[in-house]
């Protein structure tokens, strides 16, 4: 079996191939002094702006078109600094598989933490997003240091798909799409039941690849007669 840090990646999202030929466009032609670990840098700071500009909408819905544009400065930097790096031919596997993988964690915790924080989400709905994610993530490193595929999804949706998705929603609410409704006294608003409803789809998701994979294991390793 490869070290986890080598493993081949397997994508199955809807725009994982279109995405692949316009990163690799892109990385062809910045300038030799743009390194993986700007783009790294570069997704971070995005990260903290998109939370940033989430907590600002409660003052005014105009700072969500923020957030959008720093969305794709976010799927650049998160998306490119792998690319740049198998383009000059720079990898450093174990090297770029911990920054990486640490790095989107981080993003995730605090654009979640960003979107609870904003009037069109509740915090407890951006919280359980995160944890969600950060599950399905920790079994993604456990599949793949048990069979050797680093296998980037669940599904045909991913991080590009959910941003655009989120960018979406943001220029729906700022456009001044009614977004806010009442369940049991409690407002809640279509983020909310959107976020919700892929939590549940996560964790089903986990459930699924968690049963099979310990089927699989089971196969391999039976109990000794």
């Amino acid at each position: 079996m490869p070290p986890t840090a080598h493993a081949p990646r397997e994508k199955t999202f809807l725009l994982a191939r279109h995405e692949a030929r316009a990163l690799d466009w892109i990385a062809r032609r910045l300038p030799a002094r743009v390194t993986p670990d700007h783009m790294t840098i570069l997704g971070v700071l995005a990260a903290f702006g998109i939370a940033a500009a989430y907590l600002l909408s409660n003052r005014d819905p105009a700072w969500l078109w923020a957030a959008s544009a720093l969305l794709v400065v976010h799927w650049l930097g998160d998306s490119l600094d792998g690319t740049l790096a198998r383009v000059r031919k720079a990898e450093r596997p174990a090297y770029g598989y911990y920054l990486d993988h640490l790095v989107d964690a981080v993003a995730t915790a605090v654009i979640g933490l960003g979107l609870g924080l904003s009037p069109f989400m509740l915090l407890a709905t951006g919280l359980a997003i995160v944890i969600a994610y950060l599950v399905l993530s920790i079994n993604t490193y456990l599949e793949t240091q048990a069979f050797g595929v680093f296998s980037l999804g669940y599904g045909r949706l991913g991080p590009t798909e959910a941003r655009l998705g989120l960018i979406a929603l943001n220029t729906a609410i700022a456009l001044g799409v009614g977004v806010q409704t009442t369940v049991a006294g409690l407002g809640v608003t279509v983020l909310d039941a959107i976020g919700l409803g892929a939590v549940a789809l996560m964790l089903g998701g986990l459930l699924w690849r968690a049963a099979r994979n310990l089927r699989v294991l089971a196969e391999r390793e039976p109990y000794a007669t």
